[in-house]
């Protein structure tokens, strides 16, 4: 679809007051004019807030499958459509079904309806009434576009409701907008509401509605970290996780781990990405087709009754390589709570291969054969389950991929100790002074400051012990240092940097595998280094064995995005 005629589409299927969905418990309006609909009423506002909501979940399911299927963890199986094999492989024609920019700009367009039309002078009680969801609202509009502008690298930033067609072509003809600018158009637009509260709704079926609302600071982060801003993204991340009345501490019980340094039989049980302690916000989805969008996620990513059980993606052999590569590590202690040892898991003699290095992989992963099949069932001889998916909701923010982004943007402001201290510690003034030098210390100032009283040893824990065991002793995973000493600290530090951003990177893949991040992490570095062979490599060898034409596709960063 050209894109004069996705604006134009986007026109025709502007929704305000409505959410498109039973769940959300409203009608569905087509709005052309205006001036017929002014939203002056609390009534006309919560309805336009769900209706955007509503107008989300058209674009929840991709959020996840783009940013998966053309990274290098999972791999299309021989069930998989058409259209994921193509996106696997960068064959991206514009009728794919996962390419359709008219439902971000229908997401836009609602916003844009709601903030050029929103009284905001009304008040009540000395309040501004439509405070709250003018900020939610801004907050979805600035989260959309950027979501679009990683998929098509270059977008129209369109700022106001198109109501008629001269509108749509105009704005379709106007300047294209690349992913820096429209983040620094948008930390613009968004800083002055950082501190402004979000609405609070009465529960939706099941739902909190709270946890629909994407986090001013958070947002901002993000923004300043795709536009090269890290001091400020780091601010925005840690002002966010160390708000003084909210605080967001590290879910610090939510780990996988081996039971006994003798026994690596099976591990513990997976801890949910999915739950309250973890998850800070969702789309939310419908249960039924009959009420709406339903997420078709489980259906993609594990057998279920509604595919046969003929799952489409399945985890990749480099997600295997990378998970095995890791080293998992235990502190051993005497009766008495003191540490006599350092013991390592071994490397081989397990019961599945999936057990060696992290576990995080392997908890959250099951691949079992039934045997009871034969080639002609209409059913899959084999059951894959990955326990990252709810068809009730699309995860958008939670709290462990907040703090490895945190630390991205703290090791790119120069401060790669407090950044690999987020990896292998966890964060609060007894582990920084510990961990942390004098030096960096001052240079950080605040933007490592942590409630003493909040944040303690006992309640923080370096993510990479979520898989890998007790990484704060673990000699094999440190700070890397150069191979002999450099002439200044600052070229330790320049050595360090790109360094532990490969850790951190890293990370990101074994703790957030399937989620919908992978292939934005390796662009959004191989960008910032100016290397495309970053993303190029791994995608590449997602098999075990690199494929030399994909790989010379995307060494070439134009291929990198949709057709628009």
């Amino acid at each position: 679809m050209k894109l004069r005629n996705i604006l134009i589409f986007s026109f025709f299927n502007l929704l305000i007051l409505s959410a498109c969905s039973d769940m959300l418990n409203t009608e569905s309006d087509l709005v052309e004019f205006a001036e017929e609909n002014t939203l002056n009423h609390p009534t006309d506002s919560v309805y336009s807030v769900m209706g955007i909501v509503g107008r989300m979940q058209h674009i929840a399911d991709r959020t996840v499958i783009l940013g998966e299927v053309r990274g290098d963890l999972v791999e299309p199986t021989d069930a998989a459509s058409a259209d994921l094999k193509r996106l696997a492989a960068f064959d991206m024609g514009q009728q794919n079904k996962y390419n359709k920019v008219s439902d971000y700009y229908a997401v836009i367009n609602n916003c844009n309806y709601f903030l050029a039309n929103v009284d905001t002078t009304l008040q009540r009680r000395g309040r501004q009434l439509f405070k709250y969801e003018y900020a939610a609202v801004k907050a979805f509009r600035a989260w959309t576009y950027l979501e679009l502008v990683k998929i098509y690298g270059q977008v129209p930033l369109v700022l106001k409701p198109l109501m008629t067609e001269r509108e749509a072509q105009e704005a379709a003809e106007g300047p294209l907008s690349t992913i820096q600018e429209v983040c620094n158009y948008f930390i613009t637009d968004l800083t002055p509401y950082a501190l402004t509260d979000l609405p609070s709704y009465e529960n939706i079926d099941s739902h909190n509605p709270d946890r629909f609302f994407i986090p001013v600071r958070l947002l901002l982060g993000d923004l300043c970290l795709w536009a090269g801003r890290y001091e400020e993204a780091a601010r925005w991340y840690n002002d966010y996780l160390n708000d003084k009345d909210h605080p967001v501490q590290q879910p610090y019980q939510m780990r996988t781990y081996w039971r006994s340094v003798t026994d690596y039989q099976y591990p513990s049980n997976a801890y949910s990405v999915l739950s309250l302690s973890e998850l800070l916000t969702y789309i939310p989805m419908e249960s039924r087709i009959f009420d709406g969008v339903v997420s078709d996620l489980s259906n993609l990513f594990s057998s279920t009754k509604d595919n046969n059980y003929f799952f489409q993606l399945a985890p990749s052999q480099g997600m295997r390589n990378l998970s095995a590569a890791q080293i998992y590590c235990t502190e051993y202690k005497n009766d008495s709570g003191t540490q006599v040892d350092t013991v390592y898991a071994p490397r081989s003699g397990f019961t599945d291969n999936i057990y060696i290095g992290d576990l995080r992989f392997a908890s959250n992963y099951t691949l079992m054969s039934t045997g009871s099949q034969d080639e002609y069932s209409e059913y899959s001889s084999q059951r894959q389950v990955i326990n990252k998916f709810n068809s009730s909701m699309v995860p958008t923010y939670r709290i462990t991929m907040v703090y490895l982004r945190y630390a991205e943007a703290l090791n790119r402001a120069g401060l790669p100790q407090s950044a690999m201290a987020i990896l292998k510690y966890g964060l609060c003034q007894e582990n920084i002074t510990l961990y942390v030098d004098s030096l960096e210390q001052e240079k950080a100032g605040q933007l490592i400051k942590f409630d003493d009283n909040i944040f303690t040893r006992e309640t923080t824990i370096g993510i990479h012990s979520r898989g890998s065991g007790d990484s704060h002793c673990n000699a094999y995973y440190v700070l890397p240092q150069p191979p002999t000493p450099l002439p200044t600290r600052a070229d330790t530090v320049a050595y360090q940097i790109p360094r532990v951003e490969d850790l951190i990177i890293n990370e990101m893949a074994l703790e957030g595998a399937f989620e919908g991040n992978r292939f934005y992490d390796l662009m959004r570095v191989a960008l910032r280094r100016n290397d495309p062979a970053y993303l190029a490599d791994p995608i590449s060898r997602r098999s075990g064995k690199q494929d030399a034409a994909l790989r010379a596709l995307l060494m070439d960063p134009t291929n990198w995005y949709l057709p628009k």
